[in-house]
């Protein structure tokens, strides 16, 4: 038996994974259970619900896979604070190299074996080896891992070789966070804000950001560092890009100007550029007409579509978690595959459901002193049925159910639903749920089997991961985003089946066959993990009921005091986020 714990930690995500003989049992971020968005301590809850999960005690570990190389990221580190390295510096810096292998032993009592990995091995092994393929073209890109920005690989069977890298300080993901930073939204957190923004400006800025990034033969480019500063503890950029682009950088929270939404789409489009540059040289090289792709860039799902369509390669599969959370799951794979050469899972990930699930009776439980649940117990097609007249009646819907997601995305298992006909919901939604930027588009969650009626998608898409263009006969202006594109999730029965199946109640009634799906929490938190972290976010918000398993809740039956005192011993926690505004996080 071989029982293998995949580790991230200590840089953005941090997350904890558990396979076992190969199959992957539980994953699960972090700040779900700490409710700190981002979290990047070591993921103690996370470890202890999977070896639960599991049912497996820490003396049964095989090993501890850890998911980059604390020596080669110290390398870095000293190289790039050579000017101006301290002696307090050069301290705290040690510290930070022999945290993770000190905090595991003393904080997860564990003395087993920690099998260590270089993070963007572990990213491509978190996409290749869960993807289905026998061979493919691996592309990682991300800010950086120890060295690597950029990664190009090919898998064949059981073996990845990565034959190429972009080094640091040269990154597309550090050219992405410092315009980010630059446009006011918070680094490592709002780039996908950038992206949103972006279909509303026009590309004037095109040639002055292609400058800052030279394309080189092969898989290489370079940034000019004139413009960057990736040591200073205040900002990513340089004095000379604020005048270089002819405006002071963006205050958060101040007015978005067509300046910034120019900057955006500019960024955007070159970005998109680059990447089918790129991918065309990694079709030549590898001979693969398969894709894989992981890190953080991975996720910025407008490019992924424009790959999806223009690209060279037939099929894509990109790591639904393809941020550093994920890597926890390329740890784990290459450690099983160390130590027993057998690789399981010849299937592609068909959903991300690994997180933890809970019964009525905890429901029950938490709902207790709160209000007047509806009970559907044993009735689903009738609790399909009520949940669908709320949401016909234009009512916002928390949708609970079965084992949370893995990953950033709420899948309908932590969402929130509305319907997506209504002219007002996103404005709606924005404004009085979310709490966030009006800008911000909504996804469709869809019937796989009804997807190509209403959009120009030609495969599945279950983890909404790339957008495509709206054609559907229906008016849908809440999903659709100024471009007339949707980042689409498709349905199916087989992996979601009582989302599917909502899916379809909703077509009967109205003859739609989707609806407005986005994640269950409110601006700068983490998507709810628990029943109560549920009914704490729909007391605070402006959701105006509630399914939750087998049983609904609506506003209107909620007792007034106890769900005063719940909001108010939340909001006295100060739970706070670990994003920095304006600078990417180096250790």
């Amino acid at each position: 038996m071989a029982i293998i714990v995949g580790l991230s930690a200590y840089y953005h995500d941090s997350a904890c994974c558990v396979l076992h003989d190969g199959k992957l049992i539980a994953a699960a971020q972090e700040e779900r259970f700490s409710r700190r968005k981002h979290d990047n301590r070591l993921p103690k809850n996370a470890f202890r619900y999977c070896l639960d999960e599991a049912s497996v005690g820490i003396d049964e570990i095989t090993c501890i896979a850890y998911y980059e190389n604390p020596m080669k990221k110290l390398a870095r580190q000293l190289w790039a604070n050579a000017d101006t390295l301290s002696e307090e510096k050069l301290v705290k810096l040690w510290g930070a190299c022999r945290r993770p292998m000190d905090e595991i032993r003393e904080f997860l009592g564990y003395d087993g074996l920690i099998e260590i990995f270089d993070h963007h091995q572990c990213h491509a092994a978190s996409s290749y080896y869960y993807s289905g393929f026998k061979d493919a073209a691996i592309l990682t890109i991300d800010g950086v891992g120890e060295w690597a920005s950029t990664t190009y690989g090919i898998g064949h069977d059981k073996e990845i070789v990565l034959c190429e890298e972009v080094d640091f300080p040269d990154s597309l993901g550090l050219l992405y966070s410092t315009i980010t930073g630059y446009l006011g939204f918070d680094v490592n957190d709002g780039e996908y804000k950038v992206m949103g923004l972006a279909p509303y400006g026009r590309p004037v800025f095109a040639e002055k950001i292609r400058a800052l990034v030279k394309s080189e033969p092969n898989g290489q480019y370079r940034l000019d560092l004139e413009k960057f500063d990736f040591v200073s503890a205040e900002r990513m950029f340089s004095d000379t890009l604020p005048s270089y682009f002819g405006m002071h950088a963006r205050e958060a929270g101040s007015v978005i100007l067509s300046f910034h939404e120019d900057i955006a789409k500019s960024l955007q489009i070159v970005l998109e550029e680059l990447l089918l540059e790129k991918t065309a040289y990694l079709h030549e090289r590898s001979g693969s007409d398969n894709l894989c792709m992981a890190g953080g860039v991975a996720l910025n799902c407008v490019a992924n579509g424009r790959i999806a369509r223009e690209g060279k390669f037939k099929a894509l599969f990109i790591q639904p978690a393809a941020g550093d959370a994920g890597t926890a799951l390329g740890a784990a794979a290459l450690a099983h595959l160390k130590h027993v050469r057998e690789w399981s899972i010849d299937k592609q990930m068909a959903h991300v459901n690994w997180g933890p699930a809970y019964t009525n009776q905890d429901v029950c439980r938490a709902v207790a002193s709160i209000g007047r649940p509806s009970d559907f117990q044993g009735r689903e097609q009738q609790l399909l049925d009520k949940a669908v007249e709320r949401l016909v009646a234009g009512k916002v819907v928390g949708w609970f159910q079965g084992r949370m997601e893995f990953g950033p995305r709420a899948l309908g298992a932590r969402s929130i639903l509305a319907d997506p006909r209504l002219p007002s919901m996103r404005d709606l939604i924005n404004s009085r749920i979310k709490k966030r930027e009006e800008f911000r588009p909504f996804a469709p969650a869809v019937l796989e089997e009804k997807a190509d009626e209403h959009f120009d998608l030609r495969h599945p898409s279950p983890f909404m991961l790339e957008t495509c263009q709206v054609k559907s006969a229906l008016e849908l202006p809440a999903i659709t985003h100024v471009d007339g594109s949707a980042r689409v999730q498709t349905v199916a029965s087989d992996s979601n089946p009582r989302f599917a199946r909502l899916l379809k109640t909703f077509e009967t009634k109205t003859g739609c066959p989707l609806l407005l799906n986005t994640s269950f929490n409110m601006s700068d938190e983490p998507i709810v993990c628990t029943p109560v972290d549920a009914l704490i976010c729909f007391l605070r918000s402006n959701i105006e009921a509630l399914v939750i398993e087998d049983f609904i809740i609506d506003r209107e039956n909620l007792n007034p005091i106890s769900s005063h005192v719940l909001s108010w011993l939340y909001e006295g926690q100060g739970r706070k986020s670990n994003v920095s505004h304006l600078v990417y996080t180096f250790e």
